[in-house]
């Protein structure tokens, strides 16, 4: 028995590659060697306070000796329907279609296993992907296709197909046509479209648009799913909040799975969650001091040779100095800079790095002195 289980381990960490940001390491240790210390601009991790209304939240709900449910209290689902109308204009939604999940991460992971997907299935993801799209994929036992447009698809019939806006790496916004080239094109073929829009509160240039606008959808939410997370919008990558909205169907196959699973937040989380989305001052707050930390890491990058392309929205700069983005990251690595190499993201980004403005005021302005 032992050793079947070995065996089955094994099996089941080969369908994975290395985990990218451990092949870092070597980059890490030399730009840490810098006298004036590391700056991590590697990973989008927020080091901004949370804010205190989750914080509070939290602490009034830590006395929660029963379990929670998957599902979450109507409260917390309606908050996240109040905030995408207040927002982002999307009407019509209830919050039977809300679901809310431990992070996007676990979601995109285990999404497509969740969905009964496997053998014989086909996914597509953007040419420039987040990698756990195709993680999840892969584990699924799918075939990925990597394409930015439905033109693009080939032969490929796909059961799910990712769209990303803003996305990540690039920032890239699409349009309501481009969205809407994908949705009609997804209906017309049985396909059910995951837009993972966790970046959607932060746009410098442009106007981000939600797959359930009904300028993107016609009104109706069939085969759509949007993916929504706190992390970035109020620093709450630690508490591991985020939701899904969209298609009923498909939010309560979902649901039932996820019971099976066990995969529940926990009760003080949620009481947080629903704080945070009921509240947008401090996201306007935070919104105001990433676009002070970009706005000055973009000058910088530009003035050291670089060319920003897209970043228009999210919380990166993709950037290239046209060579192999190897020889960038040693480049940046001499400098006390570590940043992520394009190729994490697809052979697409073989010349790009990914520099992350969520680094601290402070070594933002140290990563400027020592670009210029």
């Amino acid at each position: 028995m032992a050793a079947a289980g070995s065996a089955s381990r094994g099996t089941v960490s080969a369908l994975f590659p290395e985990f990218p940001w451990d092949t870092l390491a070597a980059a890490k240790a030399r730009a840490s060697a810098h006298p004036g210390g590391l700056i991590d601009l590697s990973i989008g991790t927020p080091v901004d306070p949370t804010p205190a209304v989750a914080q509070e939240a939290l602490i009034a709900a830590a006395n929660a000796p029963g379990y929670p449910t998957v599902f979450g209290p109507e409260s917390l689902r309606q908050a996240a329907v109040d905030w995408l109308e207040r927002r982002f204009e999307i009407v019509g939604l209830s919050p039977s279609q809300v679901l809310p999940t431990m992070g996007s991460k676990e979601l995109i992971a285990n999404l497509p296993s969740q969905l009964g997907l496997g053998a014989g299935d086909v996914i597509v993801i953007p040419e420039l992907a987040y990698p756990t799209y195709e993680v999840g994929a892969r584990f699924a036992g799918c075939e990925v296709v990597a394409a930015d447009d439905p033109s693009a698809y080939g032969d490929a019939v796909p059961a799910l197909i990712y769209v990303n806006s803003p996305a990540n790496p690039t920032g890239r916004i699409l349009s309501r046509e481009e969205l809407r080239t994908v949705v009609e094109w997804a209906r017309e073929h049985g396909s059910v479209v995951v837009s993972d829009e966790c970046y959607l509160e932060f746009a410098w240039e442009g106007t981000p648009y939600s797959v359930l606008h009904p300028d993107v959808c016609g009104g109706s939410f069939d085969g759509l799913i949007a993916v929504h997370s706190l992390s970035k919008r109020s620093n709450l990558a630690g508490y591991r909040d985020a939701f899904i909205v969209g298609d009923q169907a498909i939010v309560s196959e979902l649901l039932e799975v996820r019971k099976h699973l066990g995969s529940m937040l926990p009760a003080p989380v949620q009481a947080a969650m629903a704080a945070a989305l009921a509240d947008d001052q401090h996201v306007k707050v935070q919104r105001r001091t990433y676009a002070a930390r970009r706005y000055d890491l973009r000058k910088a990058v530009e003035a050291a040779g670089f060319t920003v392309t897209h970043s228009e929205a999210a919380l990166y700069l993709w950037a290239t100095r046209g060579e192999p983005c190897l020889d960038t990251i040693d480049w940046l690595a001499e400098r006390g800079i570590l940043a992520a190499p394009g190729h994490f993201y697809g052979t697409a980004g073989a010349q790009h790095v990914r520099m992350a403005i969520t680094a601290t005021d402070e070594r933002i302005a140290a990563a400027v002195e020592r670009l210029t």
